[in-house]
């Protein structure tokens, strides 16, 4: 009996986006070998993201030698991988078998998961996350997806819709989400928001923020507290040794992050499982597992255990003060 080898065989990954449906050609040891963006269409209906799907994947593999693909679609899939149950920021995307039509189309076997999980699971795998067992992860981008990695697995819970941390209350008299809830983190986390917010998109108001425009920090700062209590709450339920940050938001991290920090020193028990340490860096997952995030920043925050003692305010201020930043742009790929 002959044992196959899938050492050399490559797989395609697709992130569907809001604006853009970026793809990847990957070896089995996650290393990016090409990559290609193409705008979404828009209205963004199914059938025709289908197409420009279909044709992406013709120019990325024009021999036809990868063996499977996978997407990550921005809501989430059912547990079998077969179906977007909701893509929430994208027209008419309700229980679509996208991954039957893209076989259908392409012939290759193919799964569908929250971008968010592929990403969570890329960083486990080869970025910031390769040496823990317990994260989660957080993509500010025109939603806020989340991942869930407990105990060294995914948790997408009975159904595969688990891990919405976007969609978490943060103001029960807030915004209405397309999720159906109201005053989501979403809804004050996301480009959307920031764009509602200021009528500016992210990228340029971090731009005024570098050149010290005082109403751009401001708003970096409030935009800080509302992200830190967010991530207060998910801390209680979830513990993490690590949240990590992804998104075409946290470009601008510099500006915000230190709000989050003291929002999150001001909401913990003195005796609950703390922050000590913070790391912000561009991950190897990127680069490697998953080219889709390029262009983007991972914020890695590793938790360590404070003992169960009480300690004092001014102790805790000292070290939150000795927290590491380090910023690193990713490059896109292709």
């Amino acid at each position: 009996m002959t044992v196959a080898d899938h050492s050399r065989e490559e797989v395609i990954g697709i992130d569907l986006g809001g604006s853009a449906i970026k793809l990847g050609r990957f070896n089995a040891e996650g290393n990016c070998l090409q990559s290609l963006s193409v705008p979404t269409p828009q209205p963004a209906y199914p059938e025709a993201v289908l197409a420009a799907m279909v044709t992406a994947i013709e120019q990325i593999d024009p021999a036809g030698k990868t063996v499977a693909i996978g997407v990550g679609t921005p809501g989430p899939a059912d547990a079998a991988g077969r179906i977007a149950r909701v893509a929430i920021n994208l027209a008419g995307w309700h229980n679509i078998p996208l991954a039957d039509w893209l076989e259908a189309k392409t012939g290759k076997p193919t799964v569908l998961a929250n971008d968010a999980n592929c990403a969570g699971m890329g960083e486990y795998w080869l970025g910031a996350g390769r040496h823990l067992r317990h994260l989660i992860l957080l993509t500010l981008g025109t939603g806020v997806g989340g991942a869930v990695i407990l105990d060294g697995k995914l948790f997408t819970g009975h159904d595969g819709s688990a891990g919405e941390l976007g969609l978490i209350t943060l103001n029960p008299d807030g915004p209405e989400c397309n999720s159906g809830n109201n005053g989501s983190l979403e809804q004050y986390t996301s480009v959307r928001a920031i764009r509602r917010r200021t009528g500016l998109e992210p990228d340029e108001l971090g731009a005024r923020a570098r050149a010290g425009d005082p109403e751009a920090l401001a708003f970096w700062q409030a935009y800080g507290r509302d992200l830190g209590a967010g991530l207060a709450s998910l801390v209680y339920v979830l513990t993490p040794e690590a949240i990590i940050i992804g998104g075409g938001v946290s470009a601008s991290a510099e500006f915000f992050f230190p709000t989050v920090w003291q929002e999150l020193d001001n909401r913990f028990f003195q005796s609950l499982v703390g922050a000590l340490w913070q790391q912000m860096t561009g991950g190897v997952g990127v680069g490697k597992g998953n080219t889709i995030r390029s262009s983007q920043q991972n914020l890695f925050k590793r938790q360590q255990k404070l003992t169960h003692q009480r300690i004092g305010a001014v102790e805790r201020r000292q070290v939150v003060k000795q927290l590491v930043w380090q910023i690193r742009q990713i490059r896109r790929h292709g």
